[in-house]
């Protein structure tokens, strides 16, 4: 691809697309904060591309080469933020807008590398699942903390909500990857969930925060 704004197109249009691997012009457009004129004009340059399947009034779809390519940005941005995590001791809520940036060189020896050097690792500072070179990425299916009952032992495995505020939040609350939760008790009127974790440490989280938290049952 020729530039940083169509690589930036086809990954929002990978984030977006769900099961049914389609997505309206418009949200496309509420994703990117741009007009849906724009978004129309980019589509249409890269379906030229054979990168995006474009209709009038149909939804957008990714190419399989659209989608090979969406998948190695991701993993590129992936690797980049567990490395500045791991190796050079950033946080959690400090390596979005970094990857962003390095995310768009093309250097596939640079992030092999980084890859070796990482372990070949699958999941990012985040939880989110890293693709692999070929672009298979291994999902794991989570529960969110929302919908877990008085009496549940949880493991913290990934975030609904990867902002900064979010994870700044979670931070100052010690909460992390990995963290053993017990549930304590669930408020039926607003569903608040009390958790205990690290061993005296206890947290009424409301239902809006819980449902941002992704768990796996222990």
């Amino acid at each position: 691809m020729e530039s940083l704004t169509e690589e930036n197109y086809i990954k929002a249009l990978l984030s977006l697309t769900g099961e049914s691997g389609e997505v309206g012009v418009s949200a496309l457009a509420k994703k990117l904060e741009i007009k849906m004129s724009t978004v129309t004009s980019m589509m249409k340059k890269l379906a030229k591309k054979k990168l995006v399947y474009h209709e009038p009034y149909r939804p957008l779809r990714l190419t399989e080469k659209g989608t090979r390519e969406a998948l190695e940005i991701i993993r590129k941005h992936r690797l980049i933020e567990l490395f500045l995590v791991v190796k050079m001791g950033f946080r959690w809520h400090e390596v979005h807008d970094i990857a962003e940036q390095i995310e768009h060189l093309h250097a596939p020896h640079f992030f092999a590398r980084m890859d070796k050097i990482l372990g070949f690792p699958k999941i990012d500072p985040h939880g989110e699942a890293i693709p692999d070179r070929d672009g298979k990425i291994q999902r794991v299916q989570y529960q969110r903390l929302s919908s877990c009952k008085a009496g549940d032992v949880v493991a913290l495995r990934s975030v609904a909500d990867a902002s900064t505020e979010f994870l700044k939040y979670l931070s100052s609350r010690r909460l992390y990857l990995g963290l053993k939760i017990v549930i304590r008790s669930v408020e039926p009127l607003d569903r608040s969930v009390l958790i205990a974790y690290s061993k005296r440490r206890r947290e009424t989280l409301s239902h809006t925060i819980c449902d941002r938290i992704l768990v796996e049952k222990m």
